[in-house]
């Protein structure tokens, strides 16, 4: 049997990220969980910040962010970052993180993160308690450990952390298949099994 609960942003497991913004003199990082694809091509995302966070007006700004992914040992200082305000604070300092330089977008990104997003806001939509920033995905830095001979991604090795009903949560990555798995045919299955796909 259900209950029937208040309604509320109830979705879960949320991807739980650092995001920054500014320069490389004056920055700062806000914890988000409200973010997501939008789009594939181009690649799209979205932040979603209140309005009276510090990091709004300079995202609102510059027009530009970088999306960090989170990992278990981030993970305090990711906490942080979403309690404490970047007006009172340098958070890259007080909690030792590296600044890097990226690609495409004066933002920095944090060097201790697995993977950055370098991000350029095409569009801003307002609702009653967060502005949507909707950007555009540039370029993409992922730390090479993560990545194999043939390049693809071992997200599951990251130990990333998510989101769920104000609760952070270890997500630990037990493949259960992959995409089209379910109706992939026999011969096809026994030939990928054979290249140890």
């Amino acid at each position: 049997m259900k209950i029937t609960s208040k309604t509320g942003p109830l979705m879960a497991p949320l991807p739980t990220v650092m995001v920054s913004c500014g320069d490389m003199e004056n920055s700062n990082i806000i914890t988000i969980a409200w973010t997501g694809i939008i789009n594939s091509n181009p690649p799209m995302t979205y932040v979603s910040v209140q309005r009276s966070r510090h990091s709004h007006d300079i995202i609102a700004e510059s027009g530009e962010f970088v999306i960090n992914l989170t990992t278990v040992e981030l993970a305090k200082a990711m906490d942080f970052c979403g309690v404490r305000s970047g007006r009172d604070i340098d958070k890259f300092t007080h909690l030792g993180l590296t600044r890097e330089a990226g690609d495409h977008v004066s933002a920095p990104m944090i060097a201790e993160s697995p993977v950055n997003l370098e991000c350029k806001v095409t569009e801003m939509k307002s609702f009653p308690t967060h502005d949507m920033f909707i950007a555009e995905i540039v370029a993409i830095h992922i730390d090479d450990k993560y990545v194999d001979e043939k390049g693809a991604y071992d997200f599951g090795s990251m130990d990333l952390v998510s989101f769920t009903h104000g609760k952070y949560y270890r997500h630990k990555s037990t493949e259960l298949g992959f995409f089209g798995y379910s109706v992939m045919k026999p011969k096809t299955a026994k030939r990928r099994r054979k290249k140890g796909k």
